[in-house]
């Protein structure tokens, strides 16, 4: 139940965020694409694919998917990974532009990311 309320914390946060900046974003969640958040640049055509990983305070990792490292390493320019720091129900969010580099193991489905280190390369968006 805990994951669940703070998975939707966590996309209720980001669609905020977007809004607040002026974009258009679009839950694609359901379509298991690489990415949760679909964020249209009004007046250009141009997309933001972003992926939300909330994650509880005080966790240790977060876990990434093989198809969602792979949208990012296809989408380099246009991939966001916001990950959101849930505390009660207060949020801090850090958006990561360009967060991998390379592509996982042939037999992987998920990798664990220390959740620490991945924070570092963020920025929370203003």
């Amino acid at each position: 139940h805990e994951t669940v309320r703070v998975e939707r914390i966590a996309m209720e946060a980001v669609m905020q965020i977007e809004r607040q900046r002026g974009y258009n974003p679009r839950d694609v969640s359901a379509d298991k694409c690489g990415y949760d958040i679909e964020s249209r640049v009004p007046g250009s055509g141009k997309l933001r694919f972003i992926e939300v990983k909330g994650r509880i305070s005080g966790a240790e990792t977060v876990t990434i998917t093989r198809n969602e490292i792979l949208t990012a390493l296809n989408k380099p320019d246009d991939f966001i990974l916001a990950i959101v720091v849930v505390d009660g129900e207060d949020t801090t969010t850090y958006y990561l532009t360009k967060p991998f580099h390379r592509e996982p193991d042939f037999g992987a489905t998920s990798v664990n990311y220390n959740l620490e280190q991945l924070l570092s390369k963020g920025a929370t968006p203003v």
